[in-house]
């Protein structure tokens, strides 16, 4: 496609190298002009190579007027971006341009990762394991008796590497029933010996996102680690999180490029299903990782998108027993020679 316009920060920063909170890049079929306003206009042109750095006190009028004086017929634009306002504007100061709406055009593209950008988010995986590893040294040496929002606080400043790098999201800390939320927010209950935890973190490198989620049971010995095997004290649970293990690790093996996501999907949901876990296991397989920590390909039961080389998401299958516990376990993979790599 030649003609198009973005805003979103992460699409402009694929684009040209830079994003702000106040940006439009215009692509025309021999051009590309970035506009945004006098705060960034110098960091902008210090940043951005293949475009036309533009400054000025409206970017919506700018971009008309840029739209209107290159007679463009047609361009795309992706309608989550656009308030209903921007794009009023936008079309009324352009009564001679069609404004094509076609959902997630850029972040589609943006599935399949270029080899340096697997090299950062393999990065991005390794130093978001290191944080785990130092996240469960705390744990070991003062976790016990803090309680959650304590220890929400904690995993952001250790992950975080205190503030060297950003998170990829608001960190999930989940202690025993309030793990059967599988998007918990922290409350005041305390951590103690025999609790189940759930930890789902991850951080930035280079504006790339890691994700990763582990569950255990706080042994008194200290005998427990945030790896991929676990043991519990109940039976149960027990089965339950094997059972996650096996779809985890099943499914991985099993994925092959030209596979739908949604085969993918119903790997690991046949797996949890014939264990008797099916009603519990309530989310998605995965999501694509990337500049956003949800983008495509999404291993749902509804994406038809076809899996290539190069496409890096997350397996994540999940059980929750409202009022009791919640196990999920998750892992980043790239496809690499037609196969599924845990990074």
């Amino acid at each position: 496609m030649s003609n198009f316009i973005i805003k979103d920060e992460n699409n402009l920063y694929y684009e040209c190298g830079y994003s702000c909170d106040n940006g439009i890049l215009l692509n025309f079929e021999t051009e590309k002009f970035f506009i945004t306003d006098h705060r960034y206009s110098k960091e902008a042109s210090e940043n951005i190579t293949n475009s036309m750095v533009i400054s000025t006190d409206n970017i919506l009028d700018k971009a008309s007027e840029l739209i209107n004086k290159n007679s463009i017929k047609s361009i795309t634009l992706n309608p989550k971006e656009w308030s209903l306002f921007s794009y009023q504007m936008l079309s009324s100061n352009c009564k001679k341009t069609i404004f094509k709406k076609e959902e997630d055009f850029l972040l589609k593209k943006r599935a399949i990762k270029s080899n340096d950008e697997i090299k950062i988010i393999k990065k991005a995986v390794k130093l978001g394991a290191d944080g785990f590893s130092r996240f469960e040294a705390f744990i070991k040496e003062s976790g016990i008796g803090k309680t959650e929002k304590e220890l929400y606080y904690n995993n952001k400043n250790i992950m975080s590497n205190s503030g060297e790098y950003e998170l990829s999201f608001e960190p999930i800390v989940a202690i025993n029933a309030n793990s059967a939320k599988p998007h918990a927010k922290p409350s005041k209950t305390s951590l103690k010996y025999g609790d189940l935890l759930l930890i789902d973190s991850g951080i930035k490198y280079k504006r790339y996102c890691s994700d990763r989620t582990r569950c255990v049971e706080l042994f008194e010995d200290n005998r427990w680690g945030f790896g991929l095997s676990q043991q519990f004290s109940s039976k149960m649970i027990q089965k339950a999180y094997d059972t996650l293990q096996k779809a985890h690790d099943e499914t991985i093996d099993k994925i092959r490029v030209g596979m739908k996501a949604k085969d993918i999907d119903k790997i690991t949901r046949d797996i949890v299903d014939k264990a008797g876990f099916g009603k519990y296991f309530t989310h998605s397989t995965g999501h694509g990782v990337g500049l956003n920590i949800h983008e495509y390909p999404f291993i749902s039961s509804r994406c038809d998108m076809v899996i290539e080389n190069n496409m890096v998401f997350t397996i994540e299958p999940g059980i929750y027993i409202n009022n009791n516990y919640g196990l999920r376990l998750e892992n980043i993979v790239s496809i690499e020679n037609e196969r599924a790599e845990i990074l």
